[in-house]
């Protein structure tokens, strides 16, 4: 499967001291007072998924005053900065900042900087880019040169193959699998860079694994939970440029295909403010699926047949019904087919463009394609046979008026009872006040029954919502730093159970 005109390397990346991975540095000045301040050691150890420790010593003419790390992790625009403490942080575990250095001539500095909870998670194999920033007491300061360090997960010794910007990280006796997978993506690619417009520059860099105890390990904290009843084989995280895939699964090549195609898409339609819509963006990622499913098809068949067709154009998000999921994912596939075979993949760029640069949704067809999405929506099911979808009207009665007591001075002389407003009469009662009227109370109720669950909301209505593109996504999911998991293979069993259960209804 391997094309003879790319060049690959297959590198040993790791090795172990005491359990962990380590790397350790020469350091250059790039300004400052040179002689003045110098690095003597530096090293960076994984303990993933708890964090990484970054270590340093100087010496110097003067009493060093301040040792600084600064980070950029992934393709991250924005960078993280942090100081190093003398002999590590020295505060209760739950701080992981510190800014304390003992003044001196010579410094040995360390901080551990944390990724063990859902917030601050940093999946293994992301590549991180650090330098140093040492100051002294005379306003003397080297800041060294910028380095590279891959955030490997230290339980196992790895080695990659590469083929220009992708990398693909394996253990074990599985190199001609993971050469596979790296054939997936850079085909997927190949198709889908040029098609949305999408830089293939930059870094890709995946990491797979060979059970799913050793997948379920690496995921996102809050992931793990979910994924011990629903198991990710796949998860993108599209600002870092950083995959994870299970190797061992028989729908891994599709899967990287996927997850590789939503990292393109990001860096062809997110914006600051507004992202891709996940209709759009699930619909592009099984479009370039080198390795489809007949199963999306099968749904989208059952749901025309059945009359139960989603207003898919109008989910920003997921539902959250296992058989609405994979009828979601054939309706997304199916009108990511329809408008690129009818207007074209430059058409399909250029509306990625003018998503990136803020454009509304509807706004962007209109200009691109000259219809809005209800217009997609119904020039879809034309084509499929379908009844068009009619939005609800958005019209509501005003509420009905509600009369209220009137407020009067608290005594302890019997008073009439007040008027009440909006009544047309009200018949004056002598009534005891020795007692004030008790104040209106609320009933506490749990926070899933105060408000509905985002993925549970009826998309009757074509609203458009802005929100901020996601730290870290994958497939889709709602804006977090670490983000929700990609249940596409957990939602494809159960849909495909209760469809079929639907057909053998229907048949008998």
């Amino acid at each position: 499967m391997m094309r003879n005109n790319r060049l690959r390397r297959s590198i040993g990346l790791a090795f172990f001291v005491g359990g962990t991975v380590s790397l350790f540095l020469s350091v250059t000045p790039v300004h400052g007072q040179g002689e003045a301040i110098q690095v003597k050691s530096s090293s960076i150890t994984s303990e993933f998924p708890d964090g990484f420790r970054v270590k340093l010593e100087a010496t110097g003419e003067n009493e060093i005053t301040s040792i600084a790390v600064r980070l950029k992790i992934g393709q991250q625009t924005r960078g993280a900065y942090d100081y190093l403490c003398q002999g590590g942080p020295h505060r209760e575990p739950a701080v992981w900042r510190c800014a304390d250095l003992e003044p001196g001539k010579d410094a040995n500095a360390e901080i551990f900087w944390r990724t063990g909870t859902a917030g601050q998670y940093i999946p293994p194999g992301t590549l991180i880019k650090y330098n140093f920033e040492i100051e002294d007491s005379e306003g003397g300061r080297l800041d060294t040169e910028q380095q590279e360090f891959i955030y490997h997960d230290p339980r196992f010794e790895w080695s990659e193959v590469s083929d220009g910007t992708v990398s693909v990280a394996y253990h074990g006796p599985v190199k001609t699998r993971a050469e596979n997978i790296l054939e997936a993506i850079q085909q997927t690619m190949d198709t889908m860079g040029p098609l949305l417009g999408a830089g293939t520059e930059e870094t890709i860099r995946v990491t797979i694994y060979n059970n799913p105890k050793e997948m379920l390990d690496a995921l996102p904290p809050r992931s793990v939970t979910i994924g011990r009843e629903l198991f990710t084989e796949g998860q993108a995280f599209t600002e870092l440029g950083t995959l994870l895939v299970y190797g061992g699964g028989r729908m891994s090549l599709g899967t990287s295909s996927h997850e590789v195609t939503h990292i393109l898409v990001h860096r062809a339609g997110d914006g600051i403010f507004r992202r891709v819509p996940a209709w759009l963006n699930e619909g592009l990622a099984e479009y370039g699926n080198i390795d489809p499913g007949f199963s999306y098809d099968i749904a989208l068949e059952f749901a025309v047949a059945t009359g139960r067709l989603l207003p898919v154009v109008y989910l920003e998000v997921l539902p959250g019904d296992p058989e609405e999921v994979i009828i979601f994912y054939g309706e997304s596939r199916s009108i990511v087919r329809l408008m690129i075979s009818q207007f074209g993949g430059d058409k399909m760029a250029e509306l990625m463009a003018t998503l990136k640069n803020g454009k509304k949704l509807d706004d962007a067809l209109q200009e691109v394609y000259g219809f809005d999405r209800q217009g997609l929506d119904n020039m879809w099911r034309d084509s499929i046979n379908a009844a068009r979808y009619v939005p609800p009207a958005t019209g509501a009665a005003p509420p009905t008026p509600l009369p209220r007591r009137a407020i009067l001075p608290y005594s302890l002389t019997p008073q009439p009872e007040a008027e009440t407003i909006g009544s047309q009469s009200a018949e004056p009662t002598p009534t005891p006040t020795a007692t004030p009227e008790p104040t209106a109370t609320a009933t506490p109720v749990p926070l899933a029954a105060a408000a509905p669950a985002e993925s549970e909301a009826a998309p009757d209505t074509p609203t458009e919502t802005q929100e901020p593109a996601p730290a870290s996504s994958g497939c889709n999911r709602p804006a977090s730093a670490a983000g929700p998991l990609d249940l596409t293979t957990a939602g494809l069993l159960f849909g495909l159970a209760g469809l079929g259960l639907r057909r053998r209804n229907n048949k008998n």
